[in-house]
């Protein structure tokens, strides 16, 4: 197996599990991610995923250099290879992802990184995009997402230039969230994850699909989504479960539903 998939009550943790080719990404892997996600995305039972890699060194180095972008890349083929549906490219997922940073995250990896919405770094973890040492450009989302999420000229510095930065810089740039020493990293990720279980699910998607929706929207188009998903949740179990919970001074007890 390229990757590991685990269910601790709502939460998915997926690891990339390539060490020795530092969590690079071969048409395999990209397979499993797939199918990993599309659990996460389906399974009524998960309501929070947390992407890592396996070993010391990287979270995921990127697109295997080997495997992949010859596939990608080849000129004789009929048709281009098209990589299969994730949320670096194709697939919607509005459940929460955490991405728990154990190391390299460079090319791929700092694009899977940028397409999750919390990002923990161990200290001494590194990001860059460094496609254009190989005469390439990012493939799947930097040269869209890292300019949105980070001032325009040092994502152009990393992308045009292909220089990494560190942990602490990411963290300076709001790249990342948060800095935590390495033994502490998946324990805080788990925390998080286990925050976000205590509060609405369907709430919080309804909140994740405003963000990402409206992005690219005019300011009133952008209110009109979020009203429209705001009066979507009216119906539902938990939305009624929340504010009665609150007047009755306990905990509420939410189903996703």
């Amino acid at each position: 197996m390229a990757l590991t998939f685990e269910r601790q009550g709502r939460i998915a943790t997926i690891t990339i599990n390539r060490p020795k080719a530092l969590n690079s990404l071969d048409p395999e892997t990209l397979q499993e991610l797939h199918q990993a996600l599309a659990e996460l995305r389906d399974d009524p039972e998960l309501w929070v995923g947390v992407i890592t890699g396996a070993g010391e060194r990287a979270f995921c180095a990127g697109a295997d250099l080997t495997a992949t972008i010859p596939v990608m890349l080849d000129p004789k083929a009929v048709l281009p290879y098209r990589a299969p549906p994730t949320v670096l490219r194709g697939m919607e997922l509005f459940k929460p992802l955490i991405a728990a940073v154990n190391g390299l995250a460079l090319g791929g990896g700092l694009e899977l990184v940028l397409a999750c919405d919390l990002r923990l770094a161990a200290e001494g973890a590194t990001f860059g995009q460094p496609e254009v040492k190989w005469s390439l450009i990012p493939g799947w989302g930097a040269t869209q997402r890292l300019p949105r999420m980070m001032p325009y000229a040092r994502a152009a510095e990393m992308i045009l230039m292909g220089r990494a930065i560190d942990a602490q810089e990411a963290l300076r740039l709001g790249l990342i969230n948060a800095v935590v020493p390495r033994e502490k990293l998946m324990e805080t990720a788990a925390a998080w994850a286990a925050e976000i279980c205590q509060l609405g699910p369907l709430g919080v998607r309804a909140a994740k699909e405003a963000m990402l929706r409206g992005l690219d929207q005019p300011l009133e188009q952008g209110l009109r989504l979020e009203q429209m998903l705001f009066e979507g949740l009216r119906y539902t179990e938990d939305c009624q479960e929340g504010p009665r919970a609150f007047a009755e001074k306990r905990t509420p007890v939410f189903k996703g539903r």
